[in-house]
């Protein structure tokens, strides 16, 4: 008889740690989840921000050898591909490394044009709220308390860049 009851005692014990542990892990998981949203949300400030500086490059104008003036230097953005080597010069520029995608949807950027310049800025699609809300880089603080994702608009036209460049990789413009 003795035997008995602590076989239940010892399956009452076990349950409980299950329960506790499933708890635990319950926990774990939706940490888990917040870092790897906040890993995304870096990842898309830094690929935001090379494309948008990448435009800006590919925008910036250039003295005319004939007229010492600044004048546009390359035709309207069509395809964020021109950034990967521009055809307009007879060397080889490389304003942007590859083409990103989204990292918060998986897909590729929404385009933002302009009807005479063209490709603009890229923003993401996605309508989840961001967990960053404050404490941006002052080129980034008209992202300070958007509710979306697809409220982080990176268009160079919104602020100049100082020097604007192709996001510090050697063998780019600035970099």
């Amino acid at each position: 008889m003795l035997r008995g009851s602590s076989d239940g005692f010892t399956l009452i014990a076990v349950m409980v740690a299950v329960v506790v542990i499933g708890i635990m892990l319950g926990a774990a998981s939706r940490s888990w989840q917040t870092v790897m949203k906040r890993d995304r949300e870096e990842e898309l400030l830094f690929r935001g921000m090379q494309i948008r500086n990448a435009i800006a490059q590919w925008n910036k104008p250039v003295k005319t050898q004939t007229q010492g003036q600044l004048a546009p230097s390359r035709p309207p953005l069509s395809d964020l591909k021109q950034l990967l080597q521009d055809t307009t010069t007879a060397e080889t520029v490389r304003f942007l490394r590859k083409v990103y995608t989204d990292p918060i949807t998986g897909k590729d950027f929404d385009l933002i044009r302009d009807p005479v310049k063209g490709i603009v800025g890229v923003k993401s699609s996605s309508q989840d709220p961001p967990l960053k809300r404050d404490n941006f880089p002052d080129e980034l603080k008209a992202f300070v308390n958007r509710d979306k994702y697809s409220e982080w608009t990176f268009d160079y036209r919104l602020k100049p860049l100082p020097g604007a460049v192709g996001g510090g990789v050697k063998g780019l413009p600035g970099g």
